[in-house]
């Protein structure tokens, strides 16, 4: 596969022209598609040339059918051998119709929305003229400081690493050639992105090799298994080596241990970057680096460009390294069939029937529908049709519900919860609002507006939260609480001894201080995308029932992050019971445990777990294990469980944690209704890796765990005998 386009293409460029390949253009440098005879603003500041621009393998973030056919076109035109541009840009969670945030998605437990989540996505995209998106993101997150856990599935690896294939599966399908409707996904970030000390984007990470290798690294290669065509590098140091540059994250483990064939992208600038690090003392030496560590495509900096040609010359950059990453960029073109077809997918006439269409709308508000989480309830909700409801809040009449990845989507037809309350309640002037306060914000006439409103209302709906932009890349908080005007907000309301029900919009977990002890019923909404406000007025009209868990925990206080539900156990464990023993691993002013665990979610009926059974006391190599349990809908209204099944080893080479997720299972169940769920745990299920990293299970004692969420379980014990 690759022969023929070394003959064809590689065996007649000149250096130039293959560095020229390995280059990423943003937009802007194609906002006239032309020759590029004449070079002006950021080109000639990055000292970049027309014959560069006439070479370049690929574009970032140019967007629609017409433009990317004009762009291509003139391209073609200029391009000696007929080369045709990659377009590529970040397609996290949906391109015009926009699905909830990933964290979200990972919350309705549901791989198969999640997939068809990303095709749809791909499908708007592909019609547009896009071939590859920067999605998805698989990193591990323990820390709602850092404001890319929205991007992220949450803290479990094994949860995360199912979301991933789904993704992948769904922006790619089974061809891309002969399916224009996918692009190529692009895993982020390689690796360990989500570990950044403090929370703080861009920062440090330390782990050793057995940590990222066990928790961090699984998911990734669940992406790849996928057939992920492409990685991005990550920000961060990996083990004291920007990603970056890193040739033994890069050559020896992902392309070498693991097999990865495809191409290599830095993250934005990320190769010059390596000199900010301190890793390299100025960009020749970045890109000398970066090239030698496997990195194909230098995203945005002129690294590459000024410094590659050089580096040949002094016989410190084998060209055979260049040759081979122009042929992964060309593989994957070809993959594409854009030799055969340039335009691949594009058609002007098809995107407008296609992009932001009701099939792809009703598909975002159902996923939506699964995706929030209850989390307190107090028989507040579902509110009735013929309640008189004050809506509150500044989220009230907001379009910002799409989450920081949105940059196609519109705000102003995204579905506001206003609007979507006014639909579904029995008489629309029962509906009062006010926005009570801004975000940040709050006035004296906000305020008086909030309680006129909230005057003859039986429950008081109040819609608070943070803006977009106080999450997503660069968005890391010290304090996840809400604001303090909307705290404000809540105790002025709360303070009027009428029910009061709280939708929080958020792109993390929450320090709920002032909202989750104030309010008789939360409803965790998230960014929940373009249909979002729809979804809710369901939700909390009762017209759909709650299923969202879980999977980042929430902590009691921002001072116990990171706090998540598979940590270790310590030789001075805190007792089940509280006692007064101050010498045992503890704070003094804080429960150690999270507010809310992982996994957890409530529902507008209740479920009942009973009958935990094994098929055996013991597990082999070739004996399975069944785990049964039996799940009773003991409620009023039909509803959607998930069963999690969790396993602890005992006692293991190195410690272990105290669950892990293993296994789970999503139930509708009617009113009365049972169901016995079985799973079948194997041992290649308990393995981990050791301390020389081998990767292998211990004989010895585990404990299973089934519940509703980590924390509330039913348990029993068996053996692993070899």
């Amino acid at each position: 596969m690759t022969e023929h386009l070394y003959n064809k293409y590689v065996k007649n460029m000149t250096l130039e022209e293959k560095i020229a390949q390995l280059l990423q253009l943003a937009a802007p440098f194609y906002d006239e598609p032309g020759d590029h005879s004449e070079i002006t603003g950021p080109m000639e500041e990055l000292g970049i040339q027309s014959e560069t621009v006439r070479n370049a393998g690929s574009v970032l973030g140019v967007a629609g059918a017409a433009k990317m056919m004009a762009v291509q076109k003139a391209h073609l035109a200029n391009n000696r051998l007929g080369i045709p541009l990659l377009f590529m840009a970040d397609i996290v969670h949906g391109f015009k119709t926009i699905f909830p945030i990933p964290l979200a998605i990972g919350s309705s437990w549901n791989p198969e929305l999640a997939k068809q989540s990303a095709e749809i996505a791909a499908r708007e995209a592909a019609v547009s003229g896009l071939h590859v998106t920067f999605a998805p993101m698989v990193d591990l997150i323990r820390d709602p400081r850092w404001g890319r856990v929205m991007e992220s599935t949450g803290e479990d690896p094994y949860l995360n690493g199912v979301f991933a294939k789904a993704f992948v599966q769904g922006f790619q399908g089974d061809d891309l050639a002969g399916d224009t409707s996918r692009v190529a996904a692009c895993v982020k970030h390689f690796a360990a992105y989500g570990a950044a000390e403090g929370g703080r984007d861009y920062n440090t990470v330390d782990l050793s090799e057995r940590q990222l290798r066990e928790y961090y690294l699984p998911a990734y290669k669940k992406a790849l298994d996928a057939g992920a065509e492409m990685v991005m590098t990550s920000f961060n140091i990996v083990d004291g080596v920007p990603a970056t540059g890193n040739r033994k994250l890069l050559r020896d483990l992902l392309r070498g241990e693991w097999g990865f064939e495809g191409v290599i992208i830095s993250d934005w600038a990320s190769i010059k970057e390596m000199v900010a690090h301190g890793a390299a003392e100025d960009d020749k030496e970045a890109a000398f680096k970066a090239i030698r560590a496997g990195v194909d495509i230098d995203m945005m900096t002129t690294s590459y460009l000024h410094h590659l040609p050089e580096l040949v010359d002094e016989g410190l950059v084998d060209e055979a390294w260049i040759d081979e990453a122009v042929l992964r960029i060309l593989r994957l073109k070809e993959k594409l069939g854009l030799f055969d077809n340039p335009m691949r997918g594009a058609d002007p006439v098809r995107e407008k029937e296609i992009v932001y269409s009701a099939e792809h709308r009703q598909a975002a508000r159902k996923l939506a529908e699964k995706s929030c989480v209850l989390l307190k309830n107090e028989g507040v909700l579902p509110l009735r049709g013929e309640q008189r409801v004050a809506l509150i809040g500044p989220f009230a009449d907001s379009g910002d519900i799409l989450g920081w990845w949105s940059w196609t989507g519109s705000k102003e037809t995204a579905v506001k919860l206003s609007d979507a309350m006014r639909a579904v309640t029995d008489n629309p002037d029962q509906l009062m609002v006010a926005a009570g306060s801004g975000v940040d914000s709050i006035t004296d006439t906000q305020k008086e507006e909030a309680l006129i409103a909230a005057a003859g209302a039986d429950v008081i709906v109040l819609a608070v939260g943070e803006s977009s932009h106080m999450s997503g890349e660069g968005g890391s908080r010290t304090n996840i609480r809400l604001p303090d005007a909307q705290l404000e907000l809540i105790r002025l309301m709360k303070g009027l001894g009428k029910p009061v029900a709280i939708v929080l919009f958020n792109g993390r977990p929450l320090d709920l201080h002032g909202v989750y002890d104030q309010a008789d019923a939360v409803l965790e909404a998230w960014f929940p995308g373009s249909e979002g406000g729809a979804a809710l007025a369901d939700l909390l009209y009762g017209k759909v029932n709650p299923s969202g868990r879980l999977t980042m925990s929430f902590p009691n206080s921002v001072g116990q992050v990171p706090v998540y539900y598979n940590s270790f156990s310590t030789g001075r464990p805190k007792p089940a019971v509280e006692d007064e023993n101050r010498y045992v691993s503890k704070y003094i002013d804080s429960p150690n445990e999270p507010l809310l665990p992982f996994g957890y979610g409530l529902s507008y009926t209740t479920f009942a777990y009973e009958g935990l059974t094994l098929s055996s006391d013991t597990i082999k190599e070739d004996q399975p294990l069944e785990v049964k349990v039996r799940v009773t809908n003991t409620g009023r209204m039909s509803g959607t469980e998930t069963v999690q099944l969790y396993v602890r080893d005992i006692s293991g080479e190195v410690v272990r944690p105290v669950k892990e997720l293993k296994d789970f299972r999503q139930l509708e169940l009617a009113p009365g209704e049972s169901s016995e769920v079985i799973f079948f745990l194997e041992e290649k299920q308990l393995r981990y890796h050791h301390s020389d990293l081998s990767l292998s299970s211990d004989r010895g004692q585990f404990q299973v765990y089934a519940g509703g969420n980590s924390r509330d379980v039913q348990t029993a014990g068996f053996r692993l005998l070899k």
